[in-house]
């Protein structure tokens, strides 16, 4: 039984093998069927690295590359603070901040932590990157702090809208990937009928303010 599942398995990698290349050997015939029919967001186009860029509207802002260039630390020229806020973890945010830029924390995670505890009759609360101290989001602006929360948890993770974006540090790459000026990774801009979406990771906003960085 063992040498036949192991020759099954053999069977169905060489098939792979075989597809692939044929796919591969294909490409620019299945590049001009991908352009000529708009199949670019498709999973085709996906498969065949052909999505393409986005320009999100104002006020969002757009960056490039270069933002995310390698740096002393991954992406960032320091490892994430020391005892992050809400109790958040100290390993999981440096490596999605400064070693990731595709994977995310697990959908509820920021519900794991103490945020609903300790800021569910805050106001507005102020997202710190969690490697610079530099503020990135103030939530909730435009709505309740229950609509904030109604919102991060339908989706899986805290959810920004355009006004409560803090501009002056953050970016949003043509993939939608939403970074810090300083290279951290956030999440991604994932927008509905209501516009865009800021889908952000906890670990990568629960920074602790540097006093020049306090918002007033």
């Amino acid at each position: 039984v063992y040498h036949g599942r192991r020759g099954r398995m053999g069977l169905v990698h060489v098939v792979v093998t075989v597809v692939i290349a044929y796919l591969l050997s294909i490409r620019p015939i299945i590049t001009i069927i991908i352009m000529r029919f708009g199949l670019s967001e498709t999973i085709l186009g996906t498969l065949f690295g052909m999505t393409a860029a986005k320009t999100f509207p104002p006020p969002c802002i757009m960056g490039d590359e270069s933002i995310m260039s390698q740096k002393e630390h991954g992406t960032s020229h320091t490892p994430v603070q020391q005892n992050l806020r809400w109790g958040c973890d100290w390993d999981t945010a440096d490596r999605i901040c400064n070693y990731n830029r595709h994977y995310a924390e697990f959908s509820g995670y920021w519900e794991t932590t103490k945020f609903l505890k300790e800021e569910s009759s805050s106001g507005l609360v102020t997202f710190y990157d969690s490697n610079t101290g530099k503020p990135l989001f103030v939530a909730p602006k435009g709505r309740s702090f229950d609509d904030f929360v109604h919102e991060s948890q339908g989706h899986g993770w805290p959810s920004f809208r355009d006004e409560e974006v803090v501009w002056d540090n953050v970016r949003v790459l043509p993939d939608g990937e939403t970074v810090s000026l300083d290279g951290t990774h956030l999440g991604h801009n994932l927008p509905d009928r209501k516009g865009s979406r800021y889908c952000i990771n906890l670990v990568s906003v629960a920074g602790h303010p540097n006093e020049s960085e306090e918002l007033n």
